[in-house]
């Protein structure tokens, strides 16, 4: 993590504590992530090449991970309004456009 720490304050004079990496599922998930999978659960890739990829890779690597609500890869986002209400999961195959609309929905 120092090669984070040292990117950042050289390339943008960041002077405070870097983050460190976090799990978001298994026994020591970070409470949030229990919350936020708890709201809004896997409801799958959707269509298109990008998803069917996904799909196939996931399948070797958990042959049953359509039934559970873990974030399967990175880049899975979480919209949450004001009142702290998880509003949409959006999967890291969605189109940005959709998750765009979604945010400014809320604003």
């Amino acid at each position: 993590m120092a090669n984070i720490h040292e990117f950042c304050t050289l390339n943008y004079g960041t002077e405070f504590p870097q983050m460190k990496k976090s799990d978001v599922n298994g026994p020591d998930e970070l409470p949030l992530y229990t919350y936020l999978k708890s709201q809004k659960g896997f409801e799958g890739f959707g269509f298109g090449v990008k998803a069917a990829a996904m799909a196939l890779l996931l399948k070797s690597i958990d042959k049953d991970y359509k039934k559970n609500p873990d974030i399967k890869w990175n880049f899975t986002k979480f919209v949450v309004d004001r009142e702290g209400n998880v509003v949409a999961r959006f999967e890291p195959t969605a189109d940005m456009d959709a998750v765009r609309a979604c945010v400014e929905k809320l604003l």
